[in-house]
């Protein structure tokens, strides 16, 4: 690993200031730490966020819950005010990673740095949450840019992100056992703009809503609707673990069992 600045500001101002050149923020640090350590990226300095109180909380909102960017999996996965709105959005946290992972990581720097394969994408994109930050609110449909990309400008800093409270919800992956990332996940949800569906782990782009699911969903709100609805495998991304027409297939699958466990 280089040698770098190490900066532990106490608030999101102070954070601000210190986000100038090729300066990088520390929130749950499970992507930036192990790229460090095998010399695939070297900042000049690490702004460490865990210090900034005002990045953290969960408080219920008009028409939904507002989740404070440094808060951890852990703390939504057990949230008893998550758990009355959106109580899939638990389930969503429960699974990612392990404990030390979920004690760690943050959902702020899960959706910064939108890896292809993250849970939260998937519930952010199928919720139609806001994404705020110290300059702008962003939603979901503009903020998943491709693979780990993103439409954070410079200087920008994720400091909270709103969930409307859907009618129904649901997410359903088939994780890799020993990282538990989603080969492929598939998240479901009923909202007052009608049906929405967000896969992540397989697309070849990172992140989507699946249109022609959506469309058969809006029709009838059942499993059954979903059969026979197409995922483009040419759409998919293959690798050591799955290939693309798998990865396809289950798409459907999963997408029907979200849909059946929807409450």
């Amino acid at each position: 690993m280089y040698a770098f600045q190490y900066h532990r500001p106490a608030s999101l101002a102070d954070a601000a200031k210190l986000l100038t050149g090729d300066a990088k923020l520390l929130a749950g640090g499970h992507t930036l730490i192990p790229t460090m350590k095998q010399r695939l990226a070297n900042p000049s300095a690490l702004i460490d966020l865990a210090r900034v109180s005002e990045l953290r909380g969960i408080e219920k909102g008009s028409g939904g819950i507002v989740i404070g960017a440094m808060t951890t999996h852990d703390e939504v996965a057990n949230s008893p005010v998550v758990r009355a709105a959106i109580g899939g959005l638990c389930d969503v946290a429960g699974q990612i990673g392990d404990p030390h992972v979920r004690n760690r990581g943050t959902i702020g720097g899960s959706l910064a740095n939108n890896d292809p394969a993250a849970d939260y994408p998937a519930a952010a994109l199928a919720l139609s949450a806001t994404i705020a930050t110290n300059q702008r609110e962003i939603k979901a449909d503009d903020f998943f840019k491709g693979l780990f990309s993103t439409a954070l400008g410079e200087g920008e800093i994720i400091t909270r992100i709103t969930f409307p409270a859907p009618t129904k919800f649901a997410y359903m992956k088939f994780a890799n056992p020993a990282s538990r990332y989603a080969l492929v996940g598939v998240a479901v949800a009923q909202t007052s703009g009608g049906p929405r569906v967000a896969v992540t782990g397989a697309g070849s782009n990172g992140v989507f809503r699946h249109k022609a699911m959506e469309a058969a969903l809006a029709k009838a709100w059942s499993a059954q609707s979903l059969a026979g609805v197409p995922t483009n495998a040419s759409d998919m991304m293959s690798d050591m673990h799955a290939d693309a027409a798998y990865r396809a297939h289950l798409v459907g699958v999963l997408a029907r069992r979200a849909v059946a466990k929807a409450p």
